[in-house]
């Protein structure tokens, strides 16, 4: 990646609907080239050979009447039984490690850090890539309303989720920052800012 090496990587985790994304934007704007998982999977998820496969494994009901994965119907499976949660993982974590990779070869000169933005960081063994991993934390009611309002979720399918992940303590533990969330943007911008500038230089 020439060049890019020199660039400091910074792994974003936290609770569902801890504001992440919020982070991430913030990064984004204060020069960051952020790569952010999720929408690295919904962009696969188009792809027919991806349809196809989930399809094969799983029946037709795991794509809906736009010929689109329906990815409540793909979670119902994965997040039921851990061996076809692995499964998926092996299809989608490799192309999305393709694509992450190259995003960042691409960077712009400049560039002030790289951001990985994925639910599964630590789980997926990224720690190691990362010059720090920074914590964002909100109030598990603030969490519970986001997810219900952004996401349709229930306090069940939260709790289901969260139980897939590792547990808020220990990604806190794991983390060289802590962001906290508390719903002003303000704020929120200013602490992403303070931390970007203790970044080290290099990784």
């Amino acid at each position: 990646m020439g060049n890019a090496s020199k660039i400091p990587m910074i792994g974003l985790v936290g609770g569902v609907g801890s504001g992440k994304s919020s982070v991430a934007s913030a990064l984004l704007s204060l020069g960051c080239t952020v790569a952010d998982s999720d929408a690295q999977v919904r962009k696969l998820c188009e792809l027919p050979e991806i349809r196809a496969q989930l399809q094969t494994w799983w029946g037709p009901g795991v794509v809906n009447d736009a010929g689109q994965i329906d990815r409540a119907a793909v979670a119902a499976v994965v997040f039921r039984d851990p061996a076809e949660r692995k499964r998926l993982e092996a299809l989608i974590h490799p192309k999305v490690e393709a694509a992450r990779r190259a995003l960042f070869a691409a960077a712009p000169p400049g560039t002030r850090a790289f951001v990985i933005d994925a639910p599964l960081l630590l789980e997926a063994g990224l720690a190691g890539e990362c010059s720090q991993i920074w914590f964002v934390d909100a109030p598990e009611t603030a969490r519970r309303a986001r997810v219900m309002a952004d996401r349709g979720w229930s306090a069940e399918e939260l709790d289901r989720r969260e139980a897939a992940q590792w547990s808020l303590d220990r990604k806190r533990a794991a983390a060289h920052h802590v962001i906290r969330n508390d719903g002003d943007p303000a704020s929120l911008r200013d602490q992403v800012l303070q931390a970007l500038g203790n970044l080290p230089k290099t990784r």
